[in-house]
């Protein structure tokens, strides 16, 4: 099996090589992502392996198809930037990592919680510094506040039991309610009155062309005025262009997100010594409210390593086995 690995970094190397000791994929990896430009690479190879900003639409589904691609391996567990209907017409399977470590993200969410309460980033800055002042480092206590969680998944539920830990009242959106979620003192909620008792919103749902800028002007406008809004999703479930307004104006009184809209021509690269050409975020980066990371909540070592294991798994399966091991497909999506 011989397996194209896009949009690698040296960390992507490291675990996937630790772990195909045990699978003999030969693997090749290119640093480029996969676009209808590199689709090229893939002419001697039966699988790509690829990331949340690889992209693969109908025109590079098509190329993959023309050189022989069986199987596209997401290592991640989205598939918003994967055409599933082109790719199941030119009979090419699509698998995934379902989960990879959900405690990662979740725990993530908290940590841009924290440190926007707390201010601990400024606080680290200042001291360095020989700034010892503790104006302008006020938070608030966790316990007791309104935490609204949309999106009640793996990822979700793990969220909702931190946030419940920490004396918080949780409520939650979902289309499927969690039975458990909801023995554990967790109420469901419509949006609109999760927005409206909301002090903390958290996203953990997927995107789809249902939640595509769910956070938009309308819902914000039911929001509480303060609201601390946390984004460790997906980038599109956030319709970025409303958020500098809400910022100034002071709906947002904090703004923590891993990920970002546009986020496929900045992040995972090293752009110190650039321009960078992207005015929202870099508008964005000029408020003391606002926290950005770029797309790290998934980065632990046991994440790594499951994303490997899991990846290479999949790859062995199909073309040793004949098993489509946690295929994604048009059916099931709409499902």
């Amino acid at each position: 099996m011989k397996v194209a690995v896009y949009s690698t970094k040296p960390y992507d190397k490291t675990f996937f090589d630790a772990e195909n000791s045990g699978h003999k994929c030969e693997i090749t990896y290119f640093e480029d992502p996969l676009t209808e430009e590199t689709a090229f690479y893939t002419s001697d190879f039966d699988a790509v392996c690829v990331f949340v900003n690889d992209q693969l639409d109908h025109t590079v589904i098509h190329q993959l198809a023309k050189n022989g691609i069986k199987l596209i391996a997401l290592r991640c567990a989205g598939f918003n930037n994967v055409d599933l209907q082109a790719a199941s017409d030119h009979g090419i399977a699509v698998v995934r990592v379902p989960a990879y470590s959900p405690y990662a993200v979740a725990e993530h969410a908290l940590a841009l919680i924290m440190t926007l309460n707390r201010k601990t980033h400024r606080s680290f800055n200042r001291v360095r510094e020989s700034n010892f002042s503790l104006n302008g480092l006020i938070g608030f206590d966790l316990h007791g506040k309104t935490v609204g969680v949309i999106g009640t998944g793996k990822i979700g539920r793990i969220f909702s039991r931190i946030m419940l830990g920490l004396g918080c009242k949780v409520i939650a959106y979902d289309p499927f309610p969690d039975e458990g979620l909801q023995q554990s003192g967790i109420a469901y909620a419509t949006l609109d009155e999760l927005y409206l008792a909301s002090d903390i919103i958290s996203l953990q749902c997927p995107l789809t062309p249902e939640t595509y800028h769910l956070i938009n002007e309308n819902s914000l406008q039911k929001m509480k005025n303060g609201v601390m809004l946390i984004n460790t999703s997906r980038g599109g479930l956030i319709d970025t262009k409303i958020l500098v307004k809400a910022l100034k104006s002071g709906k947002i009184g904090y703004l923590g997100i891993d990920v970002y809209e546009q986020e496929e021509a900045i992040f995972f690269k090293d752009l110190s010594d650039q321009i960078v050409q992207d005015d929202l975020i870099m508008r964005l980066i000029t408020f003391p409210n606002v926290l950005i990371t770029s797309h790290q909540a998934f980065f632990t070592d046991t994440a790594m390593q499951n994303i490997a294991s899991t990846s290479l798994g999949n790859i062995t399966a199909f073309f040793n086995a004949g098993k489509i091991q946690n295929e994604v497909n048009p059916d099931w999506v709409k499902a």
